[in-house]
């Protein structure tokens, strides 16, 4: 059987749509939700379920095709180049069992949908800045969630995985049936299996405090000492970001956004040097619903273009504080500064194991036109190279000009690379980030 052959015949193999280039709506579907990546496919599949994955990845494997895994693409590389992608927003099974504290989340399920059906029960997973990313994406890359102080990775709270693997077998993998391979999934990426669910561990939801101030640019530097005085004493329940942002058409403004787990006078005591600092443009800080949480940086949740850059800084002292400043940011729109520490240094059984980095960096632009991106990438290299960067940087915060071994460290990729060998041999699963490059 030919590559074009079995192509042709995948809608004999599927029961969900099946778009071959030429049809109607394909280059849509192929698109990543970053639409600055170009994604090259050879097919796009919509999977129906589980069943429908299975038969995906036997019908693959038989012709010699490879299989790139997205619910919609926030991870997006563009290394899919004669794959058939696979979407599975149409996986979307989703139980909460209270009493046991733990979610079974299907792999098309975003993280405002957890958060939305753990909360009546006083219960939450551990979301990200945004709502719209799937679950499985994030614990996939490991996550950074806005409780990752108070609890660690996302992928830390994972307690299982349905997979399909290389044969098209559907399993379930635990720390007890397959060490590696779980290891493997909680932050090694989708290189692997096709996880088509998860299981993980949700957490007492208690008080939620949180939301955004905004001043004008011009008070950067007060801020910013507001905000390293807040962040050296910060309790795990408290996590506090920096923003420098630079919108189009509006002046330069910088932020704070915060979340604590706890009651407002609490909060408020932990925030007070920011009491101190001139009238803010505006004050959202309240006490939230958890799972309202993605309204406090109010991220795009519809797709576009951009241009981003992570970084791990070992520290934020007097010397990186005055390069964050020294320059205007544009052509960037926002520059981050996430807290991280608590949880986070604590031993874990994940391929990024511990961050010992206190601080997380984000540039952001969009690549309005070709001079403009160069523009872009080239404030980024300024800023990672004047910070004191670590050389690591987690696996969701990667470009697509990186690769795996910007993420872990030799010893783990080198686990990851075992794995990747011994679980798919010939090369069935493409994931964002191939841990083989």
């Amino acid at each position: 059987m030919t590559n074009v052959s079995a192509l042709t015949t995948l809608r004999s193999v599927v029961r969900g749509r099946v778009l071959l280039s030429g049809d109607p709506g394909f280059d849509a579907a192929r698109r990543p939700w970053n639409l600055a990546v170009e994604q090259p496919v050879a097919a796009v599949v919509e999977a129906a379920d589980a069943d429908d994955v299975a038969a995906l990845a036997r019908h693959a494997r038989a012709a010699g095709l490879g299989i790139a895994t997205q619910p919609n693409g926030h991870g997006a590389t563009g290394r899919t180049e004669g794959t058939i992608l696979l979407r599975t927003g149409r996986l979307d099974t989703l139980e909460i069992d209270p009493a046991a504290r733990r979610a079974r989340v299907g792999a098309g399920v975003p993280s405002g949908r957890l958060q939305a059906a753990a909360a009546p029960y006083g219960l939450t997973g551990l979301p990200g800045s945004s709502p719209v990313v799937s679950v499985t994406g994030v614990a996939l890359g490991g996550g950074l969630s806005w409780f990752g102080r108070a609890h660690g990775w996302v992928a830390d709270a994972v307690t299982a995985f349905d997979v399909v693997d290389a044969e098209g077998h559907q399993r379930h993998v635990t720390a007890q049936t397959d060490r590696d391979l779980f290891w493997a999934l909680r932050g090694g990426g989708g290189d692997f299996a096709i996880v088509t669910a998860l299981e993980l561990t949700l957490h007492p939801a208690p008080r939620l405090f949180g939301g955004r101030m905004l001043w004008p640019a011009e008070h950067a530097p007060d801020v910013l000492d507001a905000y390293r005085r807040i962040t050296a004493t910060a309790p795990e329940e408290l996590t506090v970001w920096l923003d420098l942002l630079h919108f189009p058409g509006a002046a330069p403004m910088v932020a704070v956004d915060v979340t604590h787990l706890g009651a407002e006078d609490e909060a408020r005591d932990l925030l007070r040097p920011l009491d101190h600092l001139p009238r803010p443009l505006s004050d959202g800080r309240r006490m939230m619903p958890v799972s309202e949480i993605g309204t406090i940086t109010a991220e795009p949740t519809d797709p576009g273009a951009g241009l981003s850059r992570g970084e791990l800084l070992t520290g934020l002292d007097d010397v990186a504080a005055k390069a964050l400043l020294a320059d205007p940011i544009a052509p960037l729109l926002s520059v981050q500064v996430r807290h991280l520490g608590g949880a986070f240094t604590r031993p874990s059984d994940t391929p990024h194991g511990p961050l010992t980095e206190p601080y997380a960096l984000y540039l952001f632009g969009i690549p309005a036109d070709p001079a403009t991106a160069r523009a872009v990438a080239g404030r980024q290299r300024a800023f990672a190279e004047s910070l004191p960067v670590s050389g690591r940087k987690p696996l969701t915060f990667l470009n697509p000009g990186e690769t795996a071994a910007d993420a872990f460290a030799p010893a783990a990729l080198a686990r990851l690379r075992d794995v990747k060998r011994r679980h798919d041999p010939h090369g069935v699963f493409r994931s964002n980030v191939p841990v083989l490059l």
